[in-house]
Parts: C-alpha cells; sequence; structure tokens
C-alpha cells in the first residue's frame, strides 16, 4: 500500500524529531520544511496527503500559508500546531477550514493520533465494521433456524436494517451483496412465519401474546397521550414509510427532541386502503365494513375513493372510547407540497387544538412514482439511493420545518408512525383469476385465483384474516417476500415492467414491522 505523505512545516521543526521518527516508523512519509514559501514550492510540486503547519513563523504567518494552501489545494487536511490558546485565533483558524488543531507541546502519540484519525480512519473503521458484521451476520444466520416469536422477529429487523444504513458509509466493504441475499433469507422465514400466527394474532381475545398490530396504535398511543397528560398532540401518518427510511429521517430531529421508538406488525394486506382505515378505525377491516358499510366502500386501486373518511373513522373511534376532546379533531392530508407549505405556515394556530392528526402521502407518492418513471429509477437505482433519495426530499421539505418549529412549542406531543412500508419487488409469480379479479400486485382478491403456494398465501376464507368477504366465492392471495403477481398474458412485458419497483401490500419485514416514535421537546 502506498506511503500517505504528510508536510510538516515549522522554523522550530528540530524541536520535532523524535515525533517526525515515530511517525516515519508507523509507515508515513514525512517531508519537513521551515517556512511558507518552501511548503507552497513542494505542495506544488508533490502531492501530500496531510499538512502539519506552524501557526507563528517569522514571514510569512502561519493563518497567512493556510489561506495560500486552500486557495489551490482545498482538499488538503490542514492540521495547526500553535502556541497560542486564545479563543480568537483558535476561531480564525477554524474558519480558515483546518482540519484540526492541537497547542504544543505535542506528544508523539497525539500527532499519531491526529494522523490515524485523518488519514486512515476509513480503513481502520472499514476493518471494524466488517468484523462487527460477520459477526452479526453469523448470529442472525443460527437465529433464522430456531422458532423465533414476534419481539425476536422486530429485533433482528432493526439489526438489518441499521447495518443496511451504516454500509451506506461503507461501500468499500463490498458487504451490500451479503447484507441483501440475509434479508431475502430472513423474509422467507419471516414469511413462514407470518403465515403460521397471523390467523392467531387477528381472532385472539387478549393482546398479551400477539405484538401490537395496526389496530392498537390509536389507543396505546394516541389516545392513552390524550387520557393521561394535559398535552397538545400531533399525530402524523407517513404513508408508506420504512424502518430504513426513519433513521436517515430522524437525524436532524436528535438535538430538538426526545426521541422514543416503538414497533407494530401491519395487518395484512399491507396497503393504504386497509391498513390506514384501520389505523384510523383501530379496527380490522371486516370490523370496518360490518358497523360503518357506507364509509367502506370505493375501489382498492383508488386511494382517494377508498381513504376518503379517515377523519370520520377517528372520530368514531374517539367516540366509542368517551373521549371528549377539549376542541374540534384537526385532521390534514398532505397530498402536494403547497399544502405542506400552508400547514407549516399556519402551524402555530394549531397549538390549541386538543388533537391535529396529520397525513403526509409524499412518500408513497414517491415509491410510485419510481415505478413510472425512469428518470427515478436511475437517480435512485436501490435501496441506499431511495433512502438518499428520501432524505434528499426531507432536508427541503415542509415537513422538517413543521417539525422543527413544532419543538419550540410548550407542551406539546408528537407522535408518528406509518400505515405500512414497501419493498423493492425483484421476482414475479404467475397467477390466474377472472376478469374481476383486482390488479394490485402484491395482493389480489377475486374468484378462481391460482397461484404458487410458495409465492403466496391463499385466504379460502376471507373472516378468518379478519378481511371483507366480498362474496362467497371471492379468495384473496397476498405476496411472500419480494414477489409480485404477474399474468400468463403479456407476460414477460409485465415481469420487465415491474421488476425492482417498490411495492406495497404483501408480506415482508419492510412492509409490515413498522415504527411508532414519539417526540417532546428538549
Amino acid at each position: 500500500m502506498k506511503k500517505k505523505k504528510i508536510l510538516w512545516i515549522d522554523d522550530e521543526i528540530e524541536l520535532f524529531r523524535s515525533h517526525i521518527i515515530f511517525l516515519s516508523e508507523k509507515g508515513y512519509e514525512i517531508s519537513t520544511v521551515t517556512n511558507g514559501e518552501d511548503a507552497l514550492a513542494i505542495i506544488k510540486e508533490e502531492e501530500i496527503d496531510l499538512i502539519f503547519l506552524d501557526e507563528m513563523m517569522p514571514g510569512m504567518g502561519g493563518l497567512e500559508v493556510l489561506g495560500r494552501i486552500k486557495e489551490n489545494n482545498p482538499n488538503i487536511p490542514v492540521v495547526m500546531v500553535t502556541k497560542s490558546e486564545e479563543e480568537s485565533l483558535m476561531d480564525e483558524a477554524i474558519g480558515g477550514k483546518i482540519k484540526d488543531y492541537l497547542t504544543k507541546p505535542v506528544n508523539p502519540s497525539q500527532i499519531l493520533l491526529v494522523c490515524k484519525k485523518i488519514l486512515d480512519a476509513k480503513r481502520i473503521s472499514s476493518q471494524f465494521v466488517t468484523k462487527d458484521y460477520l459477526q452479526d451476520f453469523n448470529q442472525i444466520s443460527m437465529q433464522l433456524s430456531s422458532n423465533l416469536d414476534y419481539e425476536e422477529w422486530t429485533e433482528l429487523y432493526l439489526k438489518l436494517t441499521s447495518w443496511e444504513v451504516e454500509l451506506d458509509s461503507h461501500p468499500e466493504t463490498g458487504l451490500r451483496q451479503s447484507l441483501n441475499e440475509l434479508k431475502r433469507e430472513c423474509n422467507k422465514e419471516f414469511s413462514r412465519f407470518i403465515e403460521k400466527n397471523y390467523v392467531k394474532w387477528v381472532n385472539s381475545n387478549s393482546k398479551d401474546n400477539r405484538p401490537k398490530l395496526t389496530v392498537d396504535i390509536m389507543n396505546d398511543y394516541v389516545i392513552s397521550s390524550i387520557e393521561e397528560e394535559n398535552k397538545t398532540i400531533f399525530f402524523f401518518v407517513l404513508d408508506c414509510l420504512r424502518l430504513d427510511q426513519w433513521l436517515v429521517l430522524e437525524k436532524p430531529l436528535l438535538d430538538l427532541f426526545k426521541i422514543n421508538k416503538e414497533y407494530y406488525y401491519s395487518i395484512l394486506p399491507t396497503a393504504t386502503a386497509y391498513a390506514r382505515n384501520s389505523l384510523f378505525a383501530g379496527l380490522y377491516p371486516s370490523e370496518i365494513e360490518k358497523h360503518y358499510p357506507d364509509l367502506w366502500r370505493g375501489s382498492d386501486e383508488d386511494e382517494k375513493s377508498m381513504n376518503k373518511y379517515e377523519k370520520e373513522f377517528l372520530q368514531l373511534l374517539l367516540d366509542r372510547k368517551r373521549i371528549k376532546l377539549k376542541s374540534d379533531l384537526k385532521y390534514i392530508k398532505i397530498i402536494d407540497p403547497e399544502v405542506g407549505r400552508n400547514f407549516e405556515q399556519n402551524i402555530m394556530s394549531y397549538q390549541n387544538s386538543h388533537l391535529t392528526a396529520v397525513v403526509v402521502n409524499f412518500l408513497d407518492m414517491m415509491v410510485h412514482g419510481r415505478s413510472d418513471s425512469d428518470l427515478l429509477k436511475e437517480i435512485a437505482p436501490e435501496e441506499s439511493a431511495f433512502r438518499s433519495l428520501t432524505n434528499s426530499w426531507y432536508t427541503h421539505s415542509s415537513l422538517l420545518s413543521t417539525f422543527k418549529t413544532l419543538s419550540k412549542m410548550k407542551n406539546v406531543k408528537i407522535i408518528i408512525t406509518t400505515d405500512h412500508g414497501s419493498i423493492r419487488s425483484m421476482r414475479g409469480a404467475k397467477v390466474l383469476g377472472d376478469k374481476e379479479t383486482s390488479t394490485n400486485l402484491r395482493f389480489k382478491y377475486g374468484r378462481n385465483l391460482k397461484v404458487d403456494d410458495k409465492h403466496a398465501i391463499f385466504i379460502k376464507d376471507a373472516s378468518t384474516y379478519k378481511l371483507p368477504r366480498r362474496g362467497v366465492t371471492v379468495n384473496y392471495i397476498i405476496a411472500k417476500e419480494d414477489y409480485f403477481f404477474v399474468y400468463p398474458t403479456d407476460y414477460h412485458r409485465y415481469l420487465s415492467y415491474y421488476k425492482d419497483t417498490f411495492q406495497h401490500g404483501g408480506i415482508s419485514l419492510e412492509e409490515m414491522i413498522l415504527p411508532v416514535i414519539t417526540l417532546e421537546p428538549r
């Protein structure tokens, strides 16, 4: 490996002879000069990886040399070394874009630490990342052969997701493919786990032997907060938010809020028309259809028709629980940037509202937009880039500005969740059905449905899954893992068109295990 080249500029360089010998023994190549003019000449002729710069030198001073270096070589890291401890000098040096600052006298270990931090940090960090990843990889692989419960599956998914985000900063490790293969194997086992346990969960009379589900969220987080705390409650539903995306979105909020994260399982199918109505109503889809048939109508393919009554469902839930708000329930659906900006600009007018529910549709729109746009596919070809795209939107969004404004309010509590996640669908599953079969890619209902049971679960009796019956002969199928449904007619055309698109509605860790976040201003 090529030696890193260090230039040390100090008019008393002989005092650092032992330091220079020490660094040479550690594998660094050291050049020394006693003045700024000679330093600039060397920098012009040679490729320098790091500069140590004395602040007080006769002739051209350290700060002037720093300015000249940065004019022509802005990317060379410079460490200022000085006898002065004046804060104004430190500020001036830092403003000149130094990489680090050392006050004389310095010992060899200090110098070595700075060199490692600046020149070798990426390599050293990558080595430890690789070591830790391989350890977790082996542990997760062993766990898959055991009988995991729902809490253990949540912990496993958290570990996988943390590694996804971690590896975004370490592409040089070459571990991404290994992680993707591990995720696929995990989703295979997770689909078996859901198929075995889901019916028991939704038909259980007790919450003790099942995970929190979609139907529990309003009661366990929003209503409990209303009952227990005298605070203004904001409830945000970020449609189609994945856990990995939240780990990116929360970073700008860490200094503003005390953050608490918990997790729940989405109901099936993990689609907006089912999951979000159940979220607001606190009821399973079959119960909504039974008790509020006039509000359960429309087409699954048209969210506007299926999700028109979220405010009504929430108000009915509050009425059933005998919750009396101090002011009328507020509900906002942000479906475009203009609505988001208007909400942000008027956020202070909601501080006296007892409960404000906000649905933000941008992430879901981005998922669907990527499916239809070659440009977005090129910008976000895989999960890492998709997280980056999410962050780019969020950094400049009215949503982040809204959170920042809310962080300055007193006596406010923010609850954030989602209705479902999404999965990058990579494999097609052939499906047969009549012409009345629904068109969704990750779940379908209709008559005479046929699909390989390795790719999907077949639901003969909708009531066992707490789904609307839709007719005696109507069945449901729900895709497992990263499969999506394709009809035999024009099979290869549609397989190619929908492959590598983010979809939701099926069974996967990404779609089903979801965060519930509580924010309280610091």
